[in-house]
């Protein structure tokens, strides 16, 4: 039977919304004629999610593992319920609905999911193995992509593992892709991890020779590889909780101006500010982090008189798939990181 294609015949409670709000979506893995069943390989768990059930847990593995299945059980999906987010998976292609057989995905097929897992059906037999410094679960599982749903291909010239830790933030630097003009001044929040290198390299190459990219981190040894992978034409170290210590650090970088655009890809809270206050009148403050309160940063904007349009890091935009596994292939410095760090 051919039903919603965005899945809403799924949602339990509450009735009328949509997956990804739903409080609980049926997880049944018996497929309607417009989903596709996935036999899951990894979960890709989004950085804020992650890193708060880490928090909660103090570190074990065995607690963040059955905190994850505790939050698939009662919800039929891993949605954090502190962070709301979820990641992403790959896996292989069980079966094809009737309806979508005509379509290029093929049973065997490995692929990567690119809508979150929060709004994904998932039911976990066994979780195999926790890999803390990558935020990566492997896992006995399946899952439901909807008709609505997009997804990659797994690109043959690089391993399974790389291309899900580039495809798990594809949406920042397409998104950066598109905002980022020749000239422009652009400050990367969090630019050491796998987001804010991507952008902070995708920027590089709009600004053009008259820009200048800022990148922000904590650690003096992420600070010496963004340089010398010439990702950013200068990099201050601060806390990005301090939204005054980033606002001088970052325009006395800028030649004592404000930004044009900033790009926040950090993954814990309380970041709004430093990536509102050193952002020129009408320029761009895009929030890719998970971690971020919307209430806090339009709030905060207000209560500094700060006229910046805010943008919410959607993880889908245009040929971002196709952006993302590009920059791997174009260069082999941001290749050789991912690969010694996320596989």
């Amino acid at each position: 039977m051919k039903l919603c294609k965005f899945g809403t015949n799924r949602v339990i409670e509450p009735k009328g919304v949509l997956p990804q709000a739903a409080l609980k979506i049926d997880n049944n893995m018996e497929i309607h004629s417009n989903e596709i069943l996935i036999d899951v390989i990894s979960l890709n768990i989004d950085s804020a999610s992650f890193t708060q059930l880490k928090d909660e847990a103090g570190g074990d593995e065995g607690k963040i593992g059955t905190k994850i299945k505790e939050i698939v059980a009662e919800r039929g999906k891993m949605q954090n319920p502190v962070t709301g987010s979820g990641g992403m998976l790959i896996g292989k292609v069980a079966q094809v609905g009737a309806d979508l057989v005509s379509g290029d995905l093929k049973v065997g097929d490995k692929i990567a999911t690119l809508v979150s897992l929060s709004l994904t059906p998932l039911k976990i037999n066994e979780i195999k193995a926790i890999q803390m410094g990558i935020d990566r679960v492997d896992v006995d599982a399946q899952a439901i992509l909807f008709e609505s749903g997009i997804y990659a291909k797994l690109p043959e010239d690089m391993t399974e593992a790389l291309a899900l830790a580039a495809l798990d933030v594809a949406g920042a630097p397409a998104q950066t892709a598109k905002m980022v003009k020749p000239g422009d001044s652009v400050l990367v929040l969090g630019a050491s991890g796998k987001s804010g290198m991507m952008c902070c390299y995708e920027a590089m190459k709009r600004v053009g020779p008259t820009g200048n990219v800022v990148a922000m981190c904590r650690k003096e040894e992420d600070k010496k590889r963004i340089l010398e992978c010439g990702f950013a034409h200068q990099v201050i170290l601060s806390d990005v909780t301090n939204a005054l210590d980033v606002l001088e650090k970052a325009t006395n970088a800028n030649h004592g101006r404000e930004f044009d655009l900033s790009i926040n890809c950090v993954n814990i809270p309380n970041s709004e500010m430093a990536s509102i206050l050193p952002v020129r009148d009408g320029g761009i403050v895009y929030f890719f982090s998970m971690a971020v309160s919307f209430t806090k940063a339009a709030l905060g904007a207000e209560g500094v008189g700060k006229d910046v349009n805010m943008i919410i890091g959607n993880g889908y935009t245009k040929d971002h798939a196709a952006i993302t596994l590009h920059q791997l292939r174009e260069s082999p410095e941001l290749r050789k990181i991912f690969e010694e760090r996320y596989i």
